[in-house]
């Protein structure tokens, strides 16, 4: 039955059987059926179904922590007779990642490994892989390095992030024409992400109006709707479509995009906290993609 609690918290997490059986490597057939099994044998109905998606019901909102709680146990209990592993974890994460991604990280982390103490360092990408590499960090959640990585450091991708242009609301004209005549609130060029704007501005050869340089999108997004200038941020992780006062300017050429992921040593791969933190991100990244 453990199984069934499994596929129950990745339907609850997901909000749809496919989804779930997706994660899980099942058909959406076979998901339907162990729910329907755990639901006989539980004698209640864990979801309310309403055409192709599912929602937890009144009862299955009851019983989630509980089955949460008997998976982690039972991960517990694979593990019995080797020690617990307690150690702390150092985890890096650039800003966006911080108010995003990581608070669902964590709560998921947290179900199997309560115990373990994360010392979180924030960062630009480029600062994180430095601490990476020279073993100040275990794992990191930042842009994905342009350069080739070392065979002892791991790459687990989470989210491709595209990026867009913003303007002060009721600015037109086309990307080139807002450039040269509202200030640029610039993505500061020594993080990973402003260096790809810094090409995609050379490579298209458009002049701008420096105004102001930074490494917060969401800061620079808030900047942009106050009216103090335009911008190219990347969009995954901020609330762009939700900030009032701005306008989305198309942006020509090919889209530019970036890579949000985990970096980690292949050294501690091996310690069970830093396995479940990973899936935790890998998780957590699944969801905010779908949105």
């Amino acid at each position: 039955m453990i199984r069934y609690f499994k596929t129950f918290l990745s339907a609850a997490e997901t909000g749809s059987f496919s989804a779930a059986g997706a994660r899980l490597g099942l058909t959406q057939s076979a998901v339907s059926t162990q729910i329907r099994r755990l639901e006989e044998d539980l004698g209640c109905t864990l979801f309310d179904r309403t055409g192709k998606s599912v929602t937890l019901s009144e009862e299955g909102r009851r019983l989630l922590p509980e089955a949460a709680r008997l998976v982690a146990i039972y991960a517990g209990m694979k593990g019995a007779g080797a020690q617990a592993d307690t150690a702390p974890l150092d985890l890096g994460a650039v800003s966006t990642v911080q108010s995003t991604l990581l608070p669902r990280a964590m709560q998921r982390f947290r179900v199997a490994h309560p115990d373990t103490h994360v010392n979180i360092v924030p960062g630009m990408s480029t600062q994180l892989l430095t601490q990476v590499d020279a073993r100040e960090l275990d794992i990191a959640v930042l842009v994905k390095p342009r350069l080739g990585l070392t065979p002892e450091l791991k790459w687990v991708p989470l989210i491709r992030e595209a990026f867009v242009a913003v303007a002060p609301a009721g600015t037109t004209g086309d990307l080139k024409a807002v450039l040269q005549t509202v200030p640029f609130i610039r993505y500061n060029r020594h993080a990973t992400g402003g260096q790809l704007v810094d090409r995609y501005l050379k490579r298209h050869r458009f002049w701008v109006r420096e105004g102001m340089e930074l490494d917060e999108p969401a800061v620079i997004l808030q900047m942009v709707s106050q009216g103090l200038g335009c911008a190219i941020i990347p969009a995954a992780l901020v609330p762009v479509r939700e900030t009032p006062g701005i306008v989305e300017i198309p942006m020509p050429g090919a889209p530019l995009h970036r890579e949000i992921g985990v970096l980690v040593r292949q050294s501690v791969l091996r310690r069970a906290p830093v396995a479940a933190l990973i899936d935790a991100f890998e998780a957590a990244g699944h969801e905010r993609q779908a949105r």
